[in-house]
C-alpha cells in the first residue's frame, strides 16, 4: 500500500495533525519513514496501531496506559481486537439499556410504570437455578436482607436492573484487561470503585447501611475465591482473574471503606 503522509493520516482516521504530532513524541505511534524533509510517512502497520490507539481511547484508556499495553513486548493484536469488541458490545449494551431507561421514564411519567415480576427479576437464570441462587442467598443472608435487596431492585424497575447489569459487564470487561496491572494501583482502583458502587446499586442503600461495608465487601471478595460461578468466564473457571479481584476489592475496602 502506499505511504501516508501525516495531513491524510489525520483526515483518513478523523484525527488533528497536532494529534499525531503528539502521539509520535509520546512515542506511541511513529511514522514508518521520515524523510530528508522532515515529513512524516506512515504505513499499513501504523494504520493498524492507530487503530488500536483509538479503540483503547474509546473505551477510556489514558495515553500512559495504551502506551505501556501497546509497547509490551508480550502485546498481542488478535487478543486486543478480540477484546475491543467484546468491550464495545457491552458498551453498546449499556446504551441499548440507557435509551430503555428512557422509555422507562416516560411510561413513569405517563402512569404506566409498573413493579418488575420475579421472572424479570431473575431474568437471564434458568427458573430452577434462579430458584437455588435465591436460597443460597437467604442461607447466607437472611430471608429480610435477601427480600429487602430484590424490593429495592423491584423499585427499580427493569431499565434500572438492566442499566445496573450492563455497568457490571463493562467493569468486568475492564478489570480483566487490567488482570496483569498491580491491584493496587490507581487505574484498577478505579474501577474497583466502580464495582463497590454496582454491588451497593444490587444490594440496595437500605441493606448497605445495616452492615460494616468494609467486611462485607472482603466477605465478597473471598465469595469470588471460593466459588467460581461468580468470576467464570463463558461457563469457564477463571482462578487468575478471582485472585485478582480479591487483592483488588480487598486492598479497596482496607483503604477506602475501613474507619
Amino acid at each position: 500500500m502506499r505511504p501516508y503522509s501525516v495531513n491524510q493520516l489525520a483526515k483518513l482516521a478523523g484525527v488533528s495533525v497536532r494529534t499525531l504530532h503528539h502521539y509520535d513524541r509520546l512515542g506511541l505511534l511513529k511514522p514508518s519513514v521520515r524523510t530528508e524533509a522532515r515529513y512524516r510517512l506512515y504505513g499499513e502497520k501504523e494504520l493498524i496501531r492507530l487503530q488500536q490507539i483509538l479503540f483503547y481511547k474509546e473505551l477510556d484508556f489514558s495515553l500512559a496506559e495504551i502506551r505501556r499495553i501497546m509497547n509490551d513486548p508480550a502485546f498481542d493484536m488478535m487478543a486486543a481486537l478480540e477484546s475491543h469488541r467484546c468491550a464495545l458490545e457491552n458498551r453498546r449494551d449499556r446504551l441499548t439499556t440507557l435509551l430503555g431507561t428512557i422509555d422507562k421514564t416516560i411510561s413513569k411519567l405517563k402512569g404506566e410504570q409498573r413493579m418488575m415480576t420475579d421472572e424479570e427479576l431473575y431474568a437471564g437464570f434458568p427458573r430452577e437455578q434462579a430458584e437455588a441462587y435465591r436460597r443460597e442467598a437467604v442461607d447466607k443472608y437472611g430471608a429480610k436482607e435477601v427480600e429487602a435487596s430484590e424490593n429495592n431492585l423491584r423499585q427499580l424497575g427493569k431499565a434500572g436492573v438492566e442499566r445496573l447489569k450492563a455497568d457490571q459487564q463493562d467493569i468486568t470487561q475492564t478489570l480483566l484487561q487490567m488482570i496483569h496491572d498491580d491491584p493496587a494501583s490507581a487505574a484498577v482502583q478505579q474501577q474497583i470503585a466502580r464495582h463497590y458502587t454496582n454491588i451497593r446499586g444490587f444490594w440496595g442503600e437500605d441493606v448497605c447501611k445495616s452492615k460494616n461495608m468494609a467486611e462485607a465487601y472482603k466477605g465478597l471478595a473471598q465469595l469470588y475465591i471460593d466459588d467460581p460461578r461468580f468470576t467464570s468466564q463463558n461457563g469457564q473457571a477463571n482462578p487468575a482473574y478471582a485472585a485478582f479481584l480479591h487483592k483488588a476489592m480487598t486492598y479497596f475496602a482496607n483503604t477506602q471503606l475501613s474507619a
